[in-house]
């Protein structure tokens, strides 16, 4: 009996190993981005959950009274069934979540899965009546093991990166000694992918060009891509630059020595790692990057955001020349380039852009909502700036696929209108969302979980976001607690019903809400990191 329950144990286990790579790998090994996850109410249930407090006094009681041993066994053995089937269940609705396969990864769970299989063979040298407790004391420690595995093997791994870093610095070198490469370098709060995607496609009808793939904005990522696919023949490499530490964008910079730097727009995303605003304003704010280019160089900021402005105003790094704005509308910045006659529609957007030259030309493109517009626009000034005509950047826009601007319009179940924006989310980019949502006429559906990594405003963000919510959506959902009550409060001062304002996270659950409230036409915006079970409900 005791070899049953062995084997499930270790089913289990196997599940729970997975799982946290998986975290790690989520967070991208970032000690301070882990730790920050158990300060949400999901990181909580990981460590304090229910079926973790009753191991433990499971543990407690096998301890205390040896006699209860026969009764506590089967407990046990039913406890560790039931984890088995509901594994076996995420496994058939393929909503397990396991690490993605990289080398890394391999090695880590390798190495994991011998540790455990080290116990296993270690503990079967007992009596039963010993093997039990621990069993269920490595199971309740899995997180520690697991963590203490990963931050053990990471100086490893560190030392392979810097050499990794150092090569890709050694060869975009020599190219750019014998080609005329030019780098682009894009960081900020938001806005980065989609406009690296934009700039990309746009350069590409000219020149050749190559950029970062997805969301690969980490200075391994980027590593990468230069060591694996740019050679002499590129005129242009242009990299999406993220960071969650002071000086990891000056790291990157370094390394592929930009001469032009975008920078979309400055928020409190990733506040909380950052640990200040002034830290947060170094790195994604634009900081390093300024001062990481040559005398020649040219920067390129949002002129809608005023930290983008105020770096500019503040650095005497560049002359005026070479520092570039751009902006939707003329207000008070005295913008390079500027949008008019902005025309949203539910597939596409289009608008008229003037250049100081007095240039002027209409560009459409089929991605959703006004912010894009913004993204498009910087896109656009960056591309006129490196020599291309208005003409020839309107051609271009007509190759941009809907995908690229991170948001996508979906045909959903029973005729509703799905908008997935699943990837990821911060404040300025849930707000120009539920913007976009405006234009559908009939019942509109917000699904969301609380945002992370905001600091000490978290609060006050949320309940803003809350009453933003409140103005434009008939329903919300939200499918994490954290900062659920602030999200309310906002939702009910702009006059949703509190019976509206629905705390779940129950995939299945969520879509009978939304099919239930919802018809044919009506509108459900799917924000942020949503479970990907609830995006194949409600997708045809």
């Amino acid at each position: 009996m005791f070899l049953f329950l062995t084997t499930l144990w270790f089913f289990w286990e196997l599940k729970y190993v997975l799982f946290w790579l998986y975290l790690w790998q989520l967070k991208e090994y970032h000690f301070g981005r882990f730790v920050d996850h158990f300060s949400t109410s999901k990181g909580k249930k990981l460590l304090f959950g229910y079926a973790q407090i009753f191991k433990l006094f499971l543990l407690l009681f096998l301890l205390l009274n040896n006699s209860l041993f026969s009764y506590l066994f089967s407990i046990l053995f039913i406890v560790y069934s039931v984890e088995c089937i509901l594994f076996l269940r995420q496994l058939f609705l393929k909503s397990f979540k396991k690490p993605v396969g990289t080398y890394k990864i391999l090695f880590l769970s390798l190495i994991s899965f011998a540790v455990v299989i080290v116990f296993l063979k270690w503990i079967f040298s007992f009596k039963d009546e010993l093997q039990v407790p621990w069993l269920i004391t490595f199971d309740i420690l899995t997180p520690v093991i697991i963590s203490a595995i990963v931050l053990l093997f990471q100086p490893g791994f560190v030392a392979m990166r810097k050499k990794t870093l150092h090569q890709a610095t050694e060869k975009i070198k020599k190219i750019k000694s014998v080609s005329g490469l030019r780098v682009i370098a894009i960081t900020g709060s938001y806005g980065k992918t989609s406009t690296k995607e934009f700039l990309a496609t746009i350069l590409s009808k000219k020149y050749k060009v190559l950029s970062t793939k997805e969301h690969q904005n980490s200075e391994i990522g980027i590593a990468r891509a230069i060591l694996n696919d740019l050679n002499p023949s590129h005129d242009f490499f242009i990299a999406e630059v993220g960071a969650y530490n002071k000086g990891k964008v000056k790291e990157v910079c370094r390394m592929i020595m930009p001469k032009i730097g975008v920078v979309t727009g400055i928020n409190q995303q990733h506040l909380a790692l950052f640990g200040s605003m002034e830290n947060l304003l170094s790195a994604e704010g634009g900081g390093e990057l300024l001062e990481s280019l040559p005398k020649d160089g040219i920067i390129f900021v949002n002129g809608e955001n005023k930290y983008c402005l105020d770096l500019i105003k503040k650095s005497n790094k560049l002359p005026e020349a070479q520092e570039k704005i751009y902006a939707l509308t003329k207000k008070s910045v005295n913008a390079d380039i500027l949008a008019d006659g902005i025309d949203v529609k539910k597939n596409s957007v289009s608008f008229l852009a003037m250049n100081r030259k007095n240039e002027m030309a209409h560009f459409g493109a089929k991605v959703l909502g006004e912010h894009n517009v913004q993204n498009l626009l910087g896109a656009i000034l960056v591309a006129n700036e490196l020599g291309m005509s208005f003409e020839e950047i309107a051609s271009a826009l007509q190759d941009i696929k809907q995908n690229q601007s991170g948001m996508v319009l979906k045909n959903g179940k029973h005729g509703m209108n799905i908008i997935d924006s699943s990837y990821s989310a911060n404040p300025d980019g849930v707000v120009a969302d539920l913007e976009y949502l405006k234009i559908f006429p009939n019942k509109k559906i917000i699904v969301m979980p609380c945002l992370i990594e905001l600091g000490k405003e978290s609060g006050i963000i949320h309940q803003r976001l809350g009453k933003k919510i409140g103005e434009v959506c008939d329903m919300a959902i939200i499918t994490s607690k954290d900062y659920f009550s602030e999200i309310k409060k906002g939702a009910m001062s702009a006059g949703m019903a509190e019976k509206n304002v629905i705390l779940n996270e129950n995939p299945q659950e969520i879509y009978s809400a939304i099919t239930t409230f919802c018809k044919s036409d009506d509108a459900v915006l799917l924000e942020g990191r949503v479970p990907k079970e609830l995006v194949s409900l409600l997708s045809k």
